[in-house]
């Protein structure tokens, strides 16, 4: 299939769970949608590796953030150290040792898609793995506010501290970093959809 004709199929997949996750929530279907979380993230994972011709150099380098994300939420949720102490409920699926698998996954496309979207900002390595760093902080910020409901997780007494966004910054930083050195050949298309579908969603979601 032509990459043009992959690329177009992929931006309306992401674009239809969007706005279905969306409705299904506003119209009262809820815990039936938020349930299909964990199908959702392994559908955006399968998107990037189909727009992409580099398989197993993308699976190191995805590697790198689904590990890094998995021990820092590890040592988060288990002794309350880097982003606070919290806990995550049920709708994200299967854990390992209190953390959702599907919390790695998501770390590896959040870093796959900011990467994509700095480095056409800016190509220095260190400028880059700065400005995704702040999207992925960014990003986080309006989804703490919806996580409790959905389902996600909950920060102790409902309050989200200032330990968490630091954490974050400085855990996405390094990610970068590692991530923007193995690998270079990034979807920006793709990656910006995704992106934005996710800040869409979770903004939605401040007011409704």
């Amino acid at each position: 299939m032509r990459e043009d004709k992959k690329l177009t199929i992929s931006i309306f997949i992401i674009w239809l769970f969007n706005i279905s996750g969306i409705l299904g929530i506003v119209f009262g279907h809820e815990n039936w949608f938020l349930r299909l979380t964990p199908l959702n993230l392994l559908i955006y994972l399968g998107l990037i590796f189909w727009n992409s011709s580099i398989h197993k150099k993308l699976i190191l380098a995805l590697l790198i953030p689904f590990s890094i994300g998995m021990v820092v939420e590890y040592l988060g949720v288990n002794y309350g150290v880097i982003f606070g102490n919290y806990g995550y409920g049920e709708n994200l699926g299967f854990k390992i040792l209190g953390v959702p698998l599907m919390i790695g996954v998501n770390w590896a496309i959040l870093i796959y898609c900011t990467a994509a979207i700095s480095e056409k900002i800016h190509k220095n390595i260190i400028f880059s793995s700065l400005i995704g760093a702040v999207l992925m902080v960014t990003l986080d910020m309006i989804i703490e506010i919806s996580a409790p409901r959905f389902g996600f997780w909950e920060f102790m007494n409902g309050v989200v501290p200032l330990q968490n966004y630091m954490g974050w910054f400085i855990t996405a930083f390094i990610a970068h970093i590692l991530f923007q050195k193995v690998f270079k050949t990034l979807q920006y298309t793709l990656s910006i959809h995704t992106f934005i579908a996710m800040f869409v969603f979770f903004t939605i979601f401040l007011f409704v």
